[in-house]
């Protein structure tokens, strides 16, 4: 199997198995609002046989780091309406990745307490408007109020078909909100969303159902990162964990499940055998400069190994043109590590593809 090859996903025919992996840059107006360089960024980068946005909150109460964007408002959407026809317009497909932060966020950002399944502090620090801060502790959400996130992140499925998006991404992995409520030292719940493990596992599911239900399974994916410690998460058993999570979630018939590769091989076959559908990896997570291949060995071994789509971050994010660099065998830019997050249009559309001058 070939990075090259077209491939079937959900309702999309995507011309290569490449996908623009989601990453936050921070780069939205202070309400929430994608800007016109960010319709340029992702636009430059339609080659991509998938692009996945950033993280972006269904609500103000999820969002985690300043500068990012919603999907709760009429003038969010409109902003991301300019975004998907950018990306269309040029050729390419893209789905909004859905983010509730939870308990990794801060009242500086927003002015609200973060919310969690358990008031439970994080470990760590943030960014917020006033630098670095540490975590607070977050309000345990009522059982009454997990039910509304969960018509929070339907709505704003339905938002997000109504900018243009070809479908979502629902984030359930690197200690956000979603992971949160799978995990055994965020959760400690003891109603219905606590304790047992097809209890820890019942939030992401009536998440997953409700967006499906919404807009069709066929539109919505998942990503997950098994036993990784990201913002403080642990999971206990994870492989027993995924397991019971992928086998309530298999007979929906979703897009895709994004797995972040786990460090441990069992972990990663297990998930593997446990899905039946389409399997999209990250192989790997590297700062602040991606492998001088960009990733490509790592990718086709994935491939081999049963994957059938390969996410690319800083690959996509330093190179527009990865999908033609990696065809042509070309070099790839060097990534420009002040310009990951925030500020304005340098180390976000300025990188130069093939044939350009870089002076």
């Amino acid at each position: 199997m070939s990075l090259f090859e077209p491939v079937r996903h959900g309702r999309l025919e995507l011309p290569n198995r490449m996908v623009m992996a989601p990453m936050t840059r921070s780069r939205a107006h202070g309400d929430g609002v994608p800007t016109p360089s960010m319709a340029t960024y992702y636009a430059q980068r339609a080659s991509a046989g998938l692009i996945l946005t950033e993280g972006t909150q269904p609500s103000l109460q999820g969002q985690g780091y300043p500068m990012t964007p919603g999907i709760h408002t009429d003038e969010q959407v409109a902003g991301w309406r300019a975004v998907t026809d950018a990306v269309h317009a040029a050729g390419g497909r893209i789905l909004l990745q859905l983010q509730h932060s939870g308990r990794v966020g801060h009242p500086g950002v927003h002015g609200l307490t973060p919310v969690a399944p358990s008031a439970v502090r994080a470990d760590g620090q943030i960014f917020t408007p006033e630098g670095p801060k540490d975590y607070v502790e977050p309000r345990a959400l009522t059982t009454a109020e997990v039910e509304d996130i969960v018509a929070e992140f339907t709505r704003a499925a339905e938002r997000a078909v109504e900018a243009g998006f070809d479908g979502v991404e629902l984030h359930s992995a690197m200690g956000y909100l979603l992971h949160q409520f799978l995990s055994d030292n965020a959760n400690l719940r003891t109603d219905v969303y606590g304790g047992s493990l097809q209890n820890r596992i019942r939030f992401v599911v009536e998440v997953v159902e409700g967006v499906a239900g919404a807009i069709g399974a066929d539109r919505v994916g998942l990503r997950i990162s098994p036993a990784k410690a990201l913002n403080d998460i642990t999971e206990g058993d994870s492989a027993a964990l995924y397991t019971a999570l992928l086998g309530e979630l298999a007979p929906l018939g979703l897009a895709h499940l994004h797995l972040v590769a786990a460090e441990d091989e069992d972990v990663n076959d297990k998930i593997r055998a446990a899905w039946p559908g389409l399997l999209m990896v990250n192989p790997l997570n590297s700062f602040p400069q991606p492998p001088e291949d960009g990733g490509r060995e790592n990718a086709e071994q994935w491939l081999r190994r049963g994957a059938d789509l390969i996410s690319f971050g800083r690959g996509f994010l330093a190179n527009p043109d990865l999908v033609a660099r990696f065809r042509a065998d070309a070099p790839l830019n060097a990534l420009v590590p002040e310009g990951l997050y925030g500020g304005g249009d340098g180390g976000y559309i300025d990188y130069p593809v093939l044939g350009e001058s870089t002076a």
